[in-house]
């Protein structure tokens, strides 16, 4: 599938960077061992793909999903081949202490990668859900930032978004908070991270979603309201890479927005996806319209879709990659950016914010407006939009 074109882009962003500093990525990767963190999920297995064709002397990559390891080793494996350094995968989660027996078992590592995340809005649509955001995206990055520090890391890499600038959902004041605790852990560690857009077909996404729907002969539906920002797979791996080999310690790296990146609407994508693949767009006025006719108009090459209004919770009605007070190095790359971040913290705050999170896991009870005013206790400027409406309950 031709994703370049579906975006609306001709060509890499990041092809002019990846070629100008391509000698110096590959020189670092050779004479160095990685951990990579969160690795079978689509950001991941970009960046353990970036760092695998560079032969590292070490590459760990660990995940939960088991069967997204076994894709990884089959996808490298039929692509990439083989290197002379080791390459292992492991299916552990990283909250556990089996991790933990794992990670002092080995502890040699140059950098640790994590692109562990609960990345979905929909995530915040109940307290429990919202807590485990919570655990993934706070309090496992601190974790493993500090075993980083124990093994003498020379760099410490996550995942941001840009939904932590100027957040309005849960999500994204998550990875703002997390921003937050970066910040204080980079006193004794170099630690770099990213934001960046849409990654196009990740695991999840509604682009993702598109695929299924084809698979099922089911309808597409997609907002039409809302328009987004977009990168490949390869490109968030060369993204994550590049933060993490040549950003200084608290760089958030950022793409820019120039005529090679622009904003596209779901819709948009939706009926392009459907022209390549041979289908004519047949609208319908609704869920139900679409449904029912999922079952008798693909023989006649169209597909029936719902391009609907967006009203659901957490929904920004535009995307930024960073804040007006925020400083920011627009020279040194072609199509990257870089936050140089001053990002000031309250020690207080963040160790208050630690216990409430312990308190309300030892009780076993809290409310998700509990979680709210301790999120807008940290972020005073965090304007959380209730609709009370959940992408869970649309198609």
């Amino acid at each position: 599938m031709d994703i370049l074109n579906l975006i609306g882009r001709e060509k890499n962003l990041f092809e002019a960077d990846i070629d100008s500093y391509g000698e110096q990525l590959s020189a670092k990767v050779e004479n160095a061992r990685f951990l990579v963190i969160g690795g079978a999920g689509s950001i991941g297995q970009a960046v353990t793909k970036e760092i695998f064709k560079r032969s590292p002397q070490k590459l760990h990559v660990v995940d939960i999903s088991e069967n997204n390891l076994v894709e990884l080793v089959r996808d490298i494996r039929s692509s990439l081949g083989y290197i002379d350094g080791e390459f292992k995968t492991f299916a552990l989660d990283i909250g556990s202490p089996i991790y933990d027996a794992f990670f002092e078992s080995d502890g040699n590592y140059d950098y640790v990668l994590n692109l562990s995340a609960l990345k979905h809005v929909r995530s915040e649509k109940d307290p429990f859900t919202l807590m485990r955001m919570v655990e993934v995206n706070i309090l496992n990055t601190i974790k493993t930032i500090r075993q980083a520090k124990r093994i003498d890391a020379r760099k410490y890499f996550c995942v941001s978004t840009d939904k932590a600038a100027n957040p309005v959902n849960m999500m994204g004041a998550s990875k703002r908070i997390m921003e937050l605790f970066l910040m204080r852990e980079s006193q004794s560690l170099s630690i770099s991270t990213a934001r960046f857009a849409n990654v196009a077909f990740s695991d999840g996404s509604l682009l993702h979603g598109f695929n299924q729907r084809i698979l099922k002969r089911q309808p597409l539906v997609a907002p039409k309201d809302i328009k987004r920002y977009f990168v490949t797979p390869q490109e968030s791996g060369e993204l994550c890479l590049m933060s993490c080999l040549l950003g200084d310690n608290k760089d958030i790296f950022f793409p820019k927005l120039s005529e090679h990146l622009h904003l596209i609407t779901f819709a948009e994508i939706a009926k392009r996806y459907l022209t390549m693949l041979g289908y004519e767009v047949y609208e319908c006025n609704s869920e139900e319209e679409a449904r029912s006719l999922a079952g008798s108009l693909p023989a006649k090459g169209k597909w029936p879709c719902y391009f609907s209004i967006s009203d659901t919770t957490g929904e920004k009605d535009f995307e930024e990659f960073f804040m007006n007070d925020e400083i920011l190095d627009m020279q040194r790359f072609e199509n990257l950016g870089v936050i140089k971040s001053q990002l000031s913290y309250d020690d207080r705050l963040l160790d208050d914010f630690l216990q409430s999170i312990k308190k309300f896991t030892e009780t076993g009870k809290w409310e998700k407006g509990d979680l709210v005013r301790l999120f807008q206790e940290l972020l005073p400027g965090f304007a959380h939009k209730e609709t009370g409406k959940y992408l869970d309950s649309k198609m």
